[in-house]
């Protein structure tokens, strides 16, 4: 089994500029992948490193399309 970095809910909501919360109901939903050990739940880095993929759009550059 591959060893990753986990990281806890409050940690992740800082890296994505969110609420713990919003980390919460994401995992909740089912929408975030995570490990759970005893009450303790830990997020993938990788997990993190694809929401911030998924997300980015690069800028456009040169002129606006009228």
């Amino acid at each position: 089994m591959k060893v990753t970095q986990l990281l806890t809910v409050e940690e992740v909501a800082n890296r994505l500029g969110l609420k713990t919360a919003t980390i919460r109901r994401r995992i909740l939903e089912r929408k975030i992948d995570y490990v759970k050990n005893g009450r303790s739940v830990r997020i993938p880095v990788e997990t993190v490193e694809r929401i911030i993929a998924s997300g980015y759009r690069p800028a456009h550059s040169g002129e606006r399309n009228a």
